[in-house]
């Protein structure tokens, strides 16, 4: 696929994501978006069965995979030959608020940190360091988790 900078924002649609989720056990839920399925659960130390990644893993999953695929575009528009790119996320947070023991932390990461490592050919430190911050910018669920997206949540 070659994706190109947008001219103007009418040049592409909207994008709508759907994602539907059954619960299997009170720990685990069997999750579709078009054609993909997964099991997210959560480990058996939290009363899980393992038997998937658990939700706060599939965050930083995702975040890996927005940023991997922005970088890539964003290096493609810049004319940088991108050969490589690893990255490591590490995320902390207390799950007391989640168990329900203390209400003192937030529920989600007091602090994602994320370490990438691209392998340019020829690229100066200043057209990595440009890269890096258009990529930290443009990536959407990077701007999901800084930019407080608002979350409507309602019974059917």
């Amino acid at each position: 696929m070659r994706m190109t900078v947008c001219k103007k924002p009418s040049d592409i649609p909207q994008v709508y994501v759907t994602v539907r989720a059954k619960s299997e056990t009170p720990t685990r839920l069997k999750v579709q978006s078009g054609k993909f399925k997964m099991i997210i659960d959560e480990p058996e130390a939290m009363g899980g069965t393992d038997m998937g990644p658990s939700p706060i893993q599939v965050l930083l999953m995702s975040l890996a995979g927005c940023l991997g695929v922005t970088g890539h575009a964003i290096a493609r528009q810049k004319g940088l030959k991108l050969n490589d790119l690893k990255i490591e996320i590490k995320g902390n947070m207390n799950p007391c608020n989640f168990m329900g023991c203390s209400f003192d932390e937030r529920a989600g990461f007091q602090e994602i940190n994320v370490v990438v490592n691209p392998k340019f050919e020829a690229a100066t430190p200043e057209q990595i360091a440009d890269w890096l911050e258009e990529t930290e910018k443009r990536c959407p669920v990077t701007d999901n988790i800084k930019t407080g997206t608002h979350i409507n949540v309602k019974v059917k």
